[in-house]
This record gives structure tokens, sequence and C-alpha cells, in this order.
């Protein structure tokens, strides 16, 4: 069986070296590595002077500008560049944590798995609210999810990260592969049609990465406005399953965690931080009636939004008191 690889990438540091290294030494060989790489002259600064290419021989290397990256169609466009009967796809800041990383992804994609995706690991230096957040959407426990299991984990269901996930390649070309245009969630939105279409998504707590970061709160609402965005586009997955049940878990989960360390003076910064995140999500779900330039300076991705998106509120200006426009233009015309 050929593994591919595909990784999404922009202004990369020695992490992305030190990934690729981690991923030669997997114990599954593995085929190609695409790189799907925003704006060459960063890469071409990382890579200068190092021998990449003969270091890398297996890296396939695809350049795009900024406005072209777009976090469904880009990751097809890599997928369309393998040819392997599985691919993985991973960040450029996911370590992979032990040497069978792959190989445990893989042999969990056994009939019927459509996606298998990895545990991620806090990083060291991570505070104690991260590595909790961590925790609770990454447990020990691995399992299988399907469609009968909506009414227990609702969204849950759907969960899944392509920060480290493997795909059948066959399954994947039978459901039309990643949505080509979305703000965010292209990998839970896969997995909802896959579900869906009657295909389970396999979470394998035992293939680990290393991969967390700490947010301020202002970064938390722009990404979960990004969020609410996604899932107000796409009511076909997320309408009439709330995420904000999600989020109450979370809440009692930290509180009794802070508690168990002797921690619970952070519990006030995490309500804050809390906030942040719901008022981006609220703003998101509800982005059509925004101004345009409100959600220009909230998001994340400008990018997306180039050339207009229905239903966005566009701005007038405003006319001068007791102005007439049609007296105005006979008056001209006299």
């Amino acid at each position: 069986m050929k593994v591919d690889v595909v990784i999404p990438v922009y202004k990369p540091g020695t992490e992305l070296l030190e990934l690729l290294d981690r991923l030669k030494r997997q114990t599954v060989s593995l085929g190609k590595i695409i790189l799907m790489n925003t704006g060459q002259q960063f890469l071409d600064a990382l890579t200068a002077g190092t021998g990449f290419a003969e270091k890398y021989p297996e890296v396939e290397v695809h350049h795009l500008a900024r406005k072209e990256f777009d976090h469904g169609g880009t990751r097809h466009q890599g997928v369309r560049y393998t040819d392997g009967d599985v691919f993985v796809t991973m960040t450029q800041d996911a370590m992979p944590a032990r040497e069978d990383l792959v190989e445990k992804l893989v042999d969990a994609l056994r009939e019927g798995v459509a996606v298998a995706y990895a545990r991620q690991l806090p990083r060291k230096d991570s505070g104690v609210l991260e590595r909790i957040s961590r925790e609770f959407n990454y447990p020990a426990a691995s399992q299988v999810k399907n469609a009968g299991d909506m009414e227990r984990l609702g969204v849950k269901t759907f969960f899944c990260s392509n920060v480290c996930a493997a795909y059948r390649r066959d399954i994947y070309e039978e459901l039309g592969g990643f949505i080509r245009h979305t703000i965010f969630n292209e990998d839970m939105i896969y997995a909802a049609g896959a579900v869906q279409a009657g295909y389970s998504v396999a979470y394998v707590a035992g293939a680990e990465v290393i991969h967390s970061h700490t947010y301020t709160n202002l970064q938390q609402l722009r990404r979960n406005f990004d969020l609410g965005v996604s899932q107000a586009d796409h009511p076909e997955v997320f309408s009439g399953i709330s995420s904000e049940s999600e989020g109450k878990k979370l809440v009692a989960q930290t509180w009794r965690r802070l508690g168990q360390e002797g921690c619970r003076i952070l519990f006030p910064g995490f309500c804050m931080q809390c906030a942040f995140k719901y008022a981006g999500y609220f703003l998101g779900k509800h982005y059509k009636g925004l101004p345009r330039k409100w959600v220009l300076a909230i998001s994340t991705n400008r990018a997306y939004w180039e050339g207009g998106r229905p239903g966005l509120t566009e701005e007038k200006e405003p006319e001068e008191a007791g102005h007439d426009p049609d007296r105005a233009r006979a008056a001209c015309r006299e």
C-alpha cells in the first residue's frame, strides 16, 4: 500500500524541516510528500543553501499566491498530485510524537472507515488551560464514529482534524473530496459527508502528534468567527446540531481539572476566553447581517471574501438631510 502526505505551508520556520525529518523515520515507507506552499519567497529563504532538494527527494513543492489559498481547495489540489492508496494530511507545525504515527493511522482505515485522525498532544511549554483543552478534544481512548452515534455525540460525530489525518483514496474519490471553497472546517465537512454516506470516522488515540497553540483572546474571537461562518455556510452539515453543548462540557471539565491541579485562580481568565470565543462564534454564525467592513476586520482569512459573498451587507453612503436625488437630477437638466 502506497501512502503519500499533503502539507499546506505558509511562512515556514525550522519546524517544517523537523517535520520532514520525522516523516522520513516513520515505520511506514512514504511515497510523495506534497508541499502546497503559499509565498515562494518564504520557503526559498528557509531552504537556501541547505541542499533541500537533495536531502528530501520525496518532497514535491507547488507554489501558490496567498489569494489562491483555500483550506479545502488547496488540500484537494495537493491530493490531485498524489497517487497513493492512502494520503495523510498534516500541518507544518504538527510533529509526529512516535515513529509509528502513520502506521497506526493506516491500520485504522479498516473496512468502512473513510478517515482516521490523530491525537494532538500539547507542547511542553503549553499552559494549563491549553492542556485541558487538548485533553477534552483528544482524549486517551480511541473510538470509531458513525451515523448511529449522532444522538449521543452530536457534532462530535463529525469531528476530525486535518492537523493529522489519513484518508482512503477510493472513498475520497467516491465522495468528491474536500469542499473546494471554505473558510474553515473542510475536514469536518468531509467527515460529515462520509458519515451521511454510511462510512465511519476513526479517532486513533495511539497515533500522536505534538500540536498546540497559545492564542490571545482577540485571536480566539477571530478564529471562532471563521468557525461560525463555516457553520452558517453549511447548514446541510451543522443545522440542527448544537455546538454550544460541547462548550458547556468543556467549561465543566475545565472547572474540575483546575480544581484537581489547584489552579482555580485561572478560571476567571478562562471564562473571559470563553466569552471571546462565543462572541466570535455568534458573530460568525450571523455574518450575513454584518457590515462588510466588520467581516473583513474580524475574519482571519480576507482572501475568502474577495469578490464578495452572498448575503453580506454592503454599506451605503448616507444621503444629506432633505436631499431628493430625482429632484436634483431634474434641476441639472433645466
